[in-house]
């Protein structure tokens, strides 16, 4: 196994009796990496998550964390696992001090060491000024930092986050995705979610999943960039239409009206230039021209709208 691979998993699949929540999930999680989940409410984020902690047992497939298999060595195997459930496991009559150093022991962190770790989550969860004062009288925004820094109390090389900004507020969610990122610079991360802007704010790679399976995995720069499937191009002197057929790389045309053309392109192919040469050459008046880009949530609804999705995972 790649020394840089922090999580890995091969054919992961649960079943609840004759449903299957998750179909043959797979998944490389990598040093310094932040993997998002996205997918809508029921689609097996949080099932997926829990066996990748270990706290519910697959029917098939395997975890591995830092090589360890997680069924065959769980305690050795969770040591390199910060998990944050989707309600902060947080006690409201507890001080952030307290509630930090119970979960400290509860890893098996002693004295010096404990010490040590308590400063180190809180600096690390804008925590440091907060540790005397009662987990039940701070904000959610508050007692998710802590949830969070329970997650990392013991350093761990994997941090598993489900819905972490789930009914917060706009400011409250922009200084948690600050913290994951922060995060990420240190640990391998695997965050669920169903707010698309959420996951291009934070993450490196993203996995649409629907009905327990996996239906698009790319990385975020290659989900965002402008890859284009057609081209727009507005003129006030439509040409003949071989003439647009006859441009590199123009597969289809259509026309919208008020001499505007869709022209769906080959895979690969951008005839903007050529585009703009000919209606110039031809003096077709060229108004506009640009890329009708598909932009991620139009590739989630395209593939969360179906009730049987095509399984597609990109290489």
């Amino acid at each position: 196994m790649d020394a840089d691979v922090l999580l890995e998993t091969r054919g992961l699949t649960k079943r609840f009796g004759q449903n299957t929540a998750v179909a043959d999930f797979g998944l490389s999680l990598h040093k310094g990496e932040i993997v998002g989940l996205l997918g809508p409410n029921g689609a097996g984020k949080t099932t997926t998550l829990r066996m990748l902690a270990g706290c519910l047992a697959p029917s098939q497939g395997d975890v591995r964390i830092c090589g360890v298999d997680l069924a065959e060595q769980p305690k050795a195997a969770k040591r390199a696992i910060g998990y944050l459930p989707e309600r902060p496991p947080v006690y409201g009559e507890l001080s952030v001090d307290e509630y930090l150093r119970y979960c400290a022991a509860l890893r098996g962190l002693r004295s010096q060491a404990r010490r040590e770790a308590l400063n180190r989550a809180k600096q690390a969860c804008g925590l440091t000024d907060a540790g005397d004062k009662l987990i039940g009288t701070l904000s959610t925004g508050y007692q998710q930092r802590v949830g969070l820094a329970q997650a990392i109390v013991h350093s761990p090389r994997v941090v598993i986050l489900d819905e972490p900004t789930v009914g917060l507020d706009p400011i409250q969610i922009r200084e948690i995705r600050g913290l994951i990122r922060g995060l990420g610079e240190a640990h391998g991360i695997i965050l669920s979610s169903h707010i698309l802007p959420e996951v291009q704010a934070v993450c490196d790679r993203v996995m649409i999943i629907h009905r327990g399976r996996v239906v698009y995995s790319d990385t975020m720069a290659a989900t965002t960039q402008a890859q284009f499937e057609a081209v727009l191009i507005t003129l006030t002197r439509s040409p003949a239409v071989t003439a647009l057929q006859q441009i590199a790389g123009v597969r289809g045309i259509e026309e919208l009206g008020g001499g505007q053309w869709r022209l769906r392109l080959a895979d690969g192919a951008d005839p903007r230039q050529a585009l703009a040469q000919a209606a110039v050459a031809g003096d077709w008046g060229l108004i506009e021209l640009k890329a009708e880009i598909k932009t991620l949530e139009e590739r989630f609804v395209e593939l969360t709208s179906s009730d049987e999705p095509a399984l597609r995972q990109a290489a």
